[in-house]
């Protein structure tokens, strides 16, 4: 199977999204504590699969309900 780009994007947003959610998570609930880093890369590699996993499924439903948003609003 020949990779595409709609088969690359959801990994790659999903993994910012993780990186950056992650990041803030951990310093909110945890503050700059000494293991810090270490703490956030642990809930970063929990949640880079686990957000690729989402983006996949979410992406076709917000594509259909952008399309149904737009439908409406041009129909007015």
């Amino acid at each position: 199977m020949r990779l595409k780009p709609q088969h690359i994007q959801p990994v790659i947003m999903a993994g910012i999204m993780a990186f950056l959610m992650t990041a803030l998570v951990t310093w909110i609930n945890l503050g700059l504590r000494p293991d810090f880093i270490g703490l956030w890369l642990k809930a970063f590699a929990i949640a880079w699969p686990m957000a690729a996993v989402a983006a996949y499924i979410a992406i076709p439903m917000a594509q259909r309900m952008t399309k149904a948003i737009l439908a409406r609003l041009h129909a007015e």
